[in-house]
């Protein structure tokens, strides 16, 4: 088969691999059809994710089919169309069993595209299948599916769920990507009083209003946390979430909050971002980070085949899976191309 295989730093490349194969009773074999790339997965390709070595699949992400069981998966059969997490969940463990899968000790979390080999390929290994997959429901395209093996979980698990987003809150959200954008979604399922997108490219800042952002600061052009508290009668955010990953977006999303508030960071962070406590230790806030545990997926996909949310206007890009460089190039520099999320299709 083929895959796209990370070689470190900056080097990846679409080459003939050997084809998975069942290593745990509890494995499936799972045909890809559709795959994305990931901020994370740039990371990656900078060398900020120790754990990827020379070698591995990159990817977490994909919907696909289902070509092969092991003999102690329960749920599934050949054939079947599903969505493929971003974690693995073993089911058993102490973290597990209380829905931080993200935390699994019995051999998940996130290990696809980062432990073992991922979802860009043309097939994947999925352990632990019975708890690492979902049924692709009626009347749900590929594309939208796909949103919520990461982005959509995430940002509303880690973001707007962390953030304690409530009624009439002011959320502001930095970084206007694809997961600075779900966090607007997630947030406006909580009807917020306002919801602020900050960032420093304009298409980035047009597509938060797309999706529902009140308003948009380019912080290139104007001090964020100036703008923030003249739109809050000088109080600050009541919920500040950090959608970038680097130290001086955690930071400023620090700035904007309130007394009292909280800072959810979502971004994956590569180099150290310094907690000014002696600005801060008397601002009651509250400060979390997280990985995605995807126990919001089943709630996501009663929204998503209800209508309830939106998910294919993510995709903006769609490509064969013969054309994984090419996908990389525009979704790295979405600032120019307006990427939001690409999608990879099998064509044969």
């Amino acid at each position: 088969m083929k895959a796209l295989v990370y070689h470190g730093p900056g080097a990846k490349a679409w080459e003939d691999f050997p084809m998975p194969t069942l290593l745990a009773d509890t494995d499936a074999i799972v045909q890809v059809d559709t795959t994305t790339i990931c901020g994370t997965d740039l990371h990656i390709l900078k060398g900020d994710v120790p754990a990827m070595t020379d070698g591995r699949v990159i990817g977490h992400e994909a919907v696909g089919t289902v070509t092969e069981i092991g003999t102690g998966v329960k749920t599934l059969a050949v054939g079947d169309r599903v969505l493929v997490s971003c974690v693995t969940a073993c089911g058993t463990c102490r973290y597990c069993r209380a829905g931080s899968f993200g935390q699994c000790l019995g051999g998940g979390g996130w290990i696809l595209g980062n432990e073992i080999d991922g979802t860009q390929a043309e097939y994947v290994r999925v352990p632990f299948a019975d708890n690492s997959t979902y049924p692709v429901p009626a009347g749900v395209s590929d594309d939208e599916l796909l949103m919520l093996a990461d982005i959509l979980p995430t940002a509303y698990e880690v973001g707007v769920l962390n953030g304690q987003v409530r009624p009439g809150d002011v959320v502001v959200v930095v970084g206007a990507g694809p997961i600075g954008l779900s966090a607007i979604a997630g947030a406006q399922l909580f009807s917020p009083s306002l919801v602020v997108a900050v960032d420093k490219v304009s298409s980035r800042l047009e597509a938060a209003k797309f999706f529902g952002a009140d308003v948009v600061i380019n912080n290139s052009q104007q001090d964020a946390v100036s703008a923030v508290h003249e739109l809050t009668a000088g109080l600050g955010a009541d919920v500040a979430i950090e959608a970038v990953g680097v130290p001086a977006t955690f930071e400023l999303a620090v700035d904007l909050v309130r007394p009292g508030g909280h800072v959810a960071n979502i971004g994956v962070h590569g180099t150290s971002a310094t907690l000014h406590l002696e600005r801060i230790w008397d601002r009651n806030l509250t400060i979390t980070t997280g990985l995605v545990d995807t126990y919001s997926t089943p709630t996501l996909l009663r929204l998503l085949a209800g209508r309830q949310i939106d998910a294919a206007r993510f995709v903006t890009h769609h490509f064969g899976f013969s054309e994984f460089d090419t996908a990389y190039d525009v979704f790295s520099r979405a600032g120019d191309t307006g990427a939001l999320k690409v999608v990879l299709t099998r064509t044969s």
